[in-house]
């Protein structure tokens, strides 16, 4: 059974309580003594909790608006006893009064929050006053700090000590630091309003006259040094003595006035500026401007405009410079210096930077491209490497040359022209008889393939194919031939698929014996030249004859068409009581057979019995007569041409410390000028398939295009073989149109469409 329990219920007093009417002033006039005792230091004898008490009462009797207004009163007389003290006061003085009165008020407002702080919980946050504490800062904000007798004199003592600075006086940070810490606490909108904006513009001020003052007695350089010096001084003062906020702001300033402002006129500066830093190597400096000026807008981008520009300017004077474009190799081997120069400066002083680098990129290919010899003088260079250059090198540096050069390929417009040349060179040294540096060769044709795709290089690895299949037949044959052929002359003798082969023999007796050396070429893979027969030696026609029954006995239906002007020949010749071996073309062994039976020959002689065409004899009779040292024939009259009326008679006192002698065949290194547009017309007509199957391909996707788009899409998709020139495009629309895969829209001419 539950017990209720009995309700307790409150009344007020049966007789209401009586107020002293002046309660409120007499309490009041208690409060405000110990509010002057405090701010006068001499708090020691009061009572805070009676103080507190009283001031709990006040707010409880309804006297919070009598409280609160007198305290703003007593404070604000109190601070304007403070301002007239510390007025009294100069330079650090003044400081060093203002941040001790700004102590002793911190202070004081401290324990006045405490007596009062029944007020700052209820009657302040109702009325929404402002609280006790802050209070006291507003008012030493108002009453101490904008004081225009203190304000002004503040602002000057304090940009002045902040000058005294900059000019490299010592000054007493902490008492700095203490002052701008006073501002920050009074609200970050009173540092900003009555510090940093005064002090921001006196800044700008000082940075610009400085500028000025050390463009007209500076270097770059020096006055690169010192801007830098002055961002990190300003960071560091910021750090000591001023508000974190200012740091960007000032920065921005010395920014603005020293590099912004003057970076033209410093990059420009003729024995220092940034062509002299680039042209000297300097990449220190390069790194410092470069640091400084990317902080600017623009900075970064003035730097590589006059990078890219005087990069287009060296080159092109490189490239256009006739003395500098007479050796391929050497020619080559400048671009990839400079290459090699501003590819440093762009990795050590430019932070490696991606857009730099773009720039140095686009620098190339403008220049590189203004010789339309680049394409061949580059396929030469790499002939020059790969046959000597790269003897006695590691992987690592072999891969790193091949590197060097993809980057040159890659500039080029017309790679096509570079396909062209480099299959002709590459052909020479598979065919030469040397080692060919496979591996090297092999990676060169990976880096072509990725940088331009399988079609670029399934004929060049076609090649490579040819001659290993070459090898293995060539073993097939001897085994088939063993009991026929003995050892004693070597020929080596290239033939297509339709099929070519060179021989020359090596003479030692009255029969000798001939080594053959047949590569049975792909026609469609290797350089097209025209078939150029010459009469062969008896003993080697009947080897190649022996060679071709079997070759076509084991492969049905093809045609063997052989290529003399390709082949090699080593011979055993007897000058006297010495005997050399030599080294020759298949012309030069099909001339010196001849002497087996005669001792001389006149030129019509020769070529009656050879039938060499007349430039080949030409150059491989001046090989043999004229070259010092390898003077095999003798020629009557001596001269340096060969002219139809000469005889030449066999130098049986020829002489070498080398019992292996190579004799070359004189040929220019590169092209002449009618080689040249003759293999720029053939280049030129094999681009037109090339062309036609763009344009088809597009259209065949797109259905209706109009004529800009066509020349668009078609440069887009050929770029990275050569840049079609829109003149030819228009002429190949119009064969297209003929052929009926295209057609003109009735309504509007400029507009094709695809026929199915």
């Amino acid at each position: 059974m539950s017990k209720r329990v009995g309700q307790i219920k409150i009344e007020p007093f049966r007789h209401p309580v009586s107020m002293d009417p002046n309660y409120a002033e007499k309490t009041w006039s208690l409060l405000e003594n110990a509010i002057k005792e405090i701010h006068n230091q001499n708090a020691s004898g009061l009572s805070f909790e009676e103080l507190y008490r009283n001031a709990y009462n006040m707010v409880l009797h309804k006297y919070g608006e009598r409280l609160y207004r007198g305290l703003q009163q007593t404070l604000t007389d109190q601070l304007g006893v403070i301002a007239k003290k510390v007025e009294s006061f100069q330079g650090e003085p003044f400081l060093e009064e203002l941040k001790r009165r700004w102590d002793l008020h911190i202070k004081s407002s401290q324990m006045v929050r405490d007596i009062l702080m029944y007020m700052d919980r209820t009657f302040v946050t109702q009325q929404q006053k402002t609280p006790v504490y802050q209070l006291g800062l507003e008012l030493w904000r108002n009453t101490v700090v904008r004081n225009p007798n203190i304000k002004d004199r503040l602002h000057a003592i304090l940009l002045d000590f902040v000058l005294k600075e900059r000019n490299g006086e010592v000054v007493r940070k902490g008492l700095f630091k203490n002052i701008t810490q006073m501002l920050v606490d009074l609200g970050h909108a009173v540092y900003v309003e009555d510090f940093e904006v005064q002090f921001l513009k006196s800044s700008s001020d000082f940075y610009k006259k400085e500028a000025q003052e050390l463009l007209s007695t500076c270097s770059c350089h020096d006055y690169l040094v010192k801007a830098e010096k002055r961002l990190i001084e300003e960071v560091e003062r910021v750090k000591s003595y001023l508000d974190a906020s200012t740091e960007n702001k000032v920065t921005k300033v010395v920014e603005t006035e020293m590099i912004l402002n003057q970076m033209k006129t410093l990059v420009e500066m003729e024995n220092s500026g940034l062509v002299p830093m680039l042209r000297d190597d300097k990449y220190d400096d390069l790194s410092r401007m470069y640091q400084l000026l990317r902080r600017v807008e623009g900075g970064a981008a003035l730097i590589r405009t006059v990078m890219s520009d005087h990069i287009k300017e060296v080159g092109k004077q490189l490239v256009q410079d006739p003395e500098k474009t007479k050796d391929p190799v050497e020619y080559v081997q400048k671009l990839l210096d400079e290459r090699d120069k501003y590819d440093r400066i762009v990795t050590q002083a430019f932070n490696d930077d991606k857009t730099f680098r773009a720039a140095l990129n686009q620098a190339f290919e403008s220049f590189v491209n203004l010789n339309n010899r680049s394409p061949e003088y580059i396929s030469l260079f790499i002939d020059d490497q790969l046959r000597r250059g790269l003897k006695g090198m590691s992987d690592t540096d072999v891969e790193v040359v091949l590197d060097k050069v993809m980057c040159l390929f890659r500039y080029l417009q017309e790679k096509d022209f570079f396909e062209k040349y480099y299959k002709l060179h590459l052909s020479k040294r598979l065919l030469s008889g040397k080692p060919v540096a496979e591996e090297a060769e092999r990676g060169l044709l990976v880096k072509l393939k990725t940088e331009c795709g399988y079609q670029f290089t399934s004929k060049l690895e076609g090649m490579f194919t040819d001659i290993k299949t070459s090898r293995d037949m060539m073993m097939e044959f001897r085994a088939k031939m063993a009991g026929q052929v003995g050892a004693g002359a070597s020929t080596s003798s290239p033939s297509s698929s339709s099929a070519a082969a060179v021989a020359g023999p090596s003479h030692e007796t009255a029969a000798p014996n001939i080594d053959l050396q047949v590569q049975v070429l792909t026609t469609g893979s290797w350089p097209t030249q025209a078939a150029c027969c010459c009469n062969l030696p008896r003993e080697v026609e009947r080897c190649c004859e022996d060679f071709k029954d079997f070759y076509l006995g084991t492969h049905s239906g093809r045609k063997l068409t052989w290529q003399t002007n390709m082949g090699t020949a080593d011979l055993r010749v007897e000058f006297g009581t010495k005997r050399h071996e030599l080294n020759v073309s298949t012309y030069q062994m099909c001339i010196l057979m001849l002497f087996n039976d005669v001792d001389q020959l006149t030129y019509r002689e020769i070529a009656l019995a050879t039938e060499i065409p007349a430039a080949d004899l030409k150059r491989s009779l001046q090989s043999l007569a004229l070259i010092k040292g390898k003077n095999i024939l003798r020629k009557d009259p001596q001269s340096k041409d060969i002219s139809e009326t000469d005889i030449f008679c066999f130098n049986d006192k020829f002489t070498s410390k080398l019992f292996k002698v190579k004799v070359g065949t004189v040929t220019a290194q590169k092209e002449g000028e009618t080689e040249k547009q003759e293999t720029r017309q053939r280049v030129e007509g094999d681009r037109n398939p090339e062309i036609d199957a763009a344009i088809v391909r597009i259209m065949k996707s797109r259905k209706l295009l109009d004529h800009n788009n066509v020349v668009t899409e078609v440069t887009r998709q050929l770029a990275s073989r050569f840049l079609p020139n829109p003149a030819v495009i228009k002429k190949r629309i119009e064969s297209l149109i003929e052929r009926e895969f295209l057609e003109r829209d009735p309504d509007n001419r400029m507009m094709f469409r695809y026929l199915a």
